[in-house]
């Protein structure tokens, strides 16, 4: 039972942890484009060995 002394205090930095790493990725807007990447994929535009 003592070692619930740690493990609480433990878990909830964690959440705090992550909480605030989540609400950082929103703020500086890393979720704008959720699709995006799907449709580049399937693109021809972007190619990995560009013409010179």
């Amino acid at each position: 039972m003592n070692i619930l002394t740690y493990l609480i205090p433990i878990s909830l930095v964690l959440g705090g942890v992550g909480l605030v790493a989540f609400i950082y990725t929103v703020r500086s807007n890393q979720y704008d484009d959720p699709e995006g990447d799907s449709r580049r994929i399937l693109s021809d535009e972007w190619d990995d060995h560009p013409k010179p």
